[in-house]
């Protein structure tokens, strides 16, 4: 059961900023000419934001957790045919991954944009977002398997009702942990060099998830209201 849980929270939660692909012209983005961040080429602004922002998130990392590997690696898709989404993940020793996208890098309209969405899948990891998801997923599957093994349902019956409650308990407070990323990911880019006041205009583009029932997402505008409160709270600019 575990394995399968895994397996599931990473698909739910590495905390994807997905941007639904447009039709039309422009789909199909060419590998080395991927066009965004103000008319320039995303994968030469890519490095420049990266090498700023990465230092600042390890410094972030390690005065904040213990025990926790803090060397980032961040990275651009291989894969030119990827959907646009920015995401963190672990590899196998554990090393925090950030991925970008190349359609995702050309949605961006700025460095400022960009280094709030890198900052913002840091502060993922710096939170235990992955761990804590995973938790929530396990203890959604063992609440739901006992609920239906109490109401005497069949066993294929009860693995539907442990998958179901794993979905459940997975996305029980990802959007609280999205604004806990917003949060400390406008302190890292700000930290970084970069304006969060300017990146967060990311959200005016994004189609608003709104208030579904088990979203993954907080609306926009609660989302440019966690970053404007930190802005204030710590004068940032």
């Amino acid at each position: 059961m575990h394995r399968f849980l895994l397996v599931l929270v990473l698909s739910l939660a590495g905390c994807e900023i997905y941007v639904p692909p447009v039709a039309g012209p422009g789909v199909g983005v060419p590998q080395a000419r991927t066009k965004g961040l103000a008319g320039g080429t995303a994968s030469a602004a890519f490095g420049p934001v990266a090498r700023s922002v990465e230092p600042v998130a390890e410094r972030e990392c390690r005065s904040r957790t213990q025990a926790r590997n803090c060397n980032f690696l961040i990275r651009i898709d291989p894969d030119p045919k990827a959907p646009a989404n920015a995401y963190q993940s672990l590899d196998r020793s554990g090393r925090p991954v950030i991925t970008f996208t190349r359609k995702m890098l050309a949605e961006l309209a700025n460095p400022d944009e960009l280094a709030f969405v890198m900052s913002h899948e840091a502060a993922h990891h710096i939170r235990g977002h992955l761990a804590r998801q995973e938790q929530n997923a396990i203890s959604g599957a063992i609440i739901f398997a006992g609920l239906a093994t109490m109401a005497g349902a069949s066993a294929s019956d009860i693995v539907d009702a442990q998958d179901l409650g794993a979905m459940v308990g997975a996305r029980s407070y990802s959007k609280d942990f999205e604004l806990e990323a917003d949060q400390l990911g406008t302190i890292i880019t700000h930290q970084a060099g970069f304006r969060p006041s300017v990146g967060v205009m990311f959200f005016a583009r994004l189609p608003d998830p709104g208030d579904r029932f088990l979203g993954s997402h907080p609306a926009n505008h609660d989302r440019v209201k966690i970053v404007q409160q930190t802005i204030h709270r710590y004068n940032l600019n």
